[in-house]
């Protein structure tokens, strides 16, 4: 399809959409459940054709990634919205003065906001396109889904599957390339979530300004694990060298450089070593080796890996020699040990499979130097002192954290997942998705008892407003 007969597909679902929501713009809690039941079972039920798309667009993906994330891990989101969707919609009541009001009610009720655009990465097009869509479904809303260019089998075979589960009215898929992707954010949704880099979300907010529509942006990082002293062992390296390679490196919560005491960076090169030789060899051209998502990316990732050897950093390839012939886009993991920081693979995130080691001298100090750059979306600490990793969370900024791990934060359908300062704005997954996705309408009923109070806000004030000001500052202030 045109990206001309995309957009033209995209502004008809628009009207749809919008058209259908004014006519049910408080679906049923049956309603929604159903809605929400249907994403398990089209997951499962699509398994094969799923594993196939995603290694079709990659070139080589590993199936148990594929299962555990954008199968089980979509079907998992969805049980637990329908485990919490009672309780996530119930009206929320506040308090007030009942001298005041009375026996009035004071409730927040979520409404749900109406068409929501969700414009999805390549690097998890199920789980970043079905996992929201579970929240935007619980709070009542209407979807259109973007999937990337990038990954054209996936989108296309999500596009069938939404096909046969929901009327257009309800989500839809609508695939195109870079024009369609200018256009989305340039309609009148009702919120927008976007997954990408800041450079693009910046583009994507500011389109959508224009319309007052508001967005949530995930927007990535350069997210460090910090080693706290003493804790380089086996298992904490295998730890974030297995974050790493899970979609070899381009994953947007990934470790993207590691910050590690400098008399222990010859320990770490070395448990890095010892477990590729003992558990990797083979893993450049093995079927647990994500191939790079395009030509120019693999590109890119090597143009990274060559200038910093030309400045005379220290690299070490772990797993393997690359194929002569790369179809499948495959490439080893490479430690870069202290480049320098004007390097452009310490300044940019990497989104791939290098890994710089960062040397310090004073914790304090290698804190001071992450709270310089951006706040990443998410920071991991590692070591036994559970109190010291706390404090380095507590004196740090980034969208989410975790201790002696790496981006299990994210995977948690009951936390909220979203970055800070650069790296995004607002949250889904959980309640806090819940929320984002809705419109907290505050809602008061009146008492029937309680009218002459509420008449002295109201001209004309002598009656009551008056006494009434004048006994509350008395009251303020002490006086009998």
């Amino acid at each position: 399809m045109s990206d001309d007969a995309a957009i033209k597909q995209l502004e008809n679902a628009l009207a749809l959409q919008k058209k259908a929501f004014l006519k049910n713009q408080r679906p049923s809690l049956e309603e929604r459940k159903a809605n929400i039941g249907k994403i398990p079972g089209m997951v499962i039920s699509n398994r094969e054709a799923i594993l196939a798309a995603m290694n079709k667009d990659f070139g080589s993906h590993p199936k148990v990634a594929v299962d555990l994330v954008e199968i089980l891990g979509v079907a998992g989101r969805a049980a637990y919205v329908l485990s919490q969707i009672d309780k996530w919609t119930a009206a929320d009541f506040r308090e007030f003065d009942p001298h005041m009001f009375g026996d009035a009610a004071a409730e927040v009720r979520y409404q749900p906001k109406g068409v929501i655009g969700n414009i999805v990465p390549w690097n998890f097009p199920l789980d970043l396109s079905l996992g929201p869509l579970c929240e935007m479904l619980a709070a009542g809303n209407r979807v259109i889904i973007k999937p990337s260019e990038f990954t054209p089998a996936t989108g296309a075979l999500l596009a069938k599957m939404i096909k046969e589960n929901y009327p257009e009215d309800l989500v839809t898929v609508v695939n195109g390339g870079l024009e369609l992707s200018k256009r989305f954010s340039q309609l009148k949704f009702n919120h927008i979530l976007y997954t990408g880099n800041p450079a693009v979300g910046k583009l994507v907010m500011a389109e959508a300004a224009k319309n007052l529509v508001p967005v949530t942006l995930e927007l990535g990082g350069k997210c460090p694990a910090i080693m706290q002293k003493g804790s380089v062992n086996d298992e904490n390296v295998e730890s974030i060298i297995g974050t790493k390679l899970l979609k070899n490196g381009q994953m947007c919560i990934s470790v993207d450089h590691v910050v590690v005491p400098r008399d222990e960076v010859a320990a770490f090169t070395d448990a890095a070593e010892k477990l590729f030789k003992s558990k990797l060899a083979d893993y450049t051209s093995s079927a647990d080796n994500t191939g790079i998502i395009s030509q120019r990316h693999l590109d890119r990732i090597n143009r990274l890996v060559s200038e910093a050897e030309k400045a005379g950093v220290k690299s070490i390839k772990l797993g393997g020699e690359v194929q002569t012939e790369n179809t499948k886009r495959q490439l080893p993991l490479t430690l870069l040990v202290d480049p320098p920081r004007d390097l452009e693979v310490m300044q940019d995130e990497i989104f791939g499979p290098i890994l710089p080691i960062i040397p310090y001298d004073d914790i304090d100090a290698a804190v001071e130097e992450i709270n310089a750059g951006e706040r990443p979306l998410g920071l991991y600490v590692f070591g036994d002192d559970i109190d010291a990793a706390n404090k380095i969370i507590d004196n740090t900024n980034s969208g989410g954290a975790a201790i002696n791990c790496a981006a299990l934060q994210g995977a948690l359908p009951s936390l909220p997942f979203g970055g800070s300062g650069n790296s995004g704005m607002g949250r889904h997954h959980g309640v806090e998705g819940f929320r984002s996705f809705s419109n907290p309408r505050g809602v008061f009923t009146r008492s029937k008892t309680n009218a002459d109070m509420i008449k002295a806000f109201m001209p004309p004030y002598a009656a009551l407003g008056e006494p009434l000001a004048e006994a509350a500052y008395k009251q303020a202030t002490g006086v009998a």
